[in-house]
């Protein structure tokens, strides 16, 4: 177990894609902002020892289809593509 102490704006990275931020507190209370991909689950701690009984806990949302994330990709391809040939007709124009 790791023991840290931070100061308002500093933050710990966990692995590649989680990022704790401390926000501020007061007392014994503090504020931690976490960014982490949908699909890590987050619980606070309580005296419920069931999470899935806790109204606060955090459920990811379903993985969308690899068909979905294909459609996306062409999509963002596509305007992709348009943008740079619109760059490339306003620098011929110039």
């Amino acid at each position: 177990m790791l023991k840290i102490s931070l100061k308002q704006g500093q933050y710990v990275n966990i692995g590649d894609n989680i990022r704790v931020v401390y926000v501020g507190g007061t007392g014994n209370h503090g504020r931690l902002m976490i960014d982490a991909p949908k699909e890590v689950k987050i619980a606070r701690s309580t005296v419920e020892q069931n999470p899935e009984r806790r109204k606060d806990t955090y459920y990811p949302e379903p993985a969308i289809s690899k068909e979905a994330q294909d459609e996306i990709k062409k999509i963002l391809w596509n305007e992709r593509m348009k943008a740079e040939t619109k760059k490339d007709a306003e620098r011929m124009s110039h």
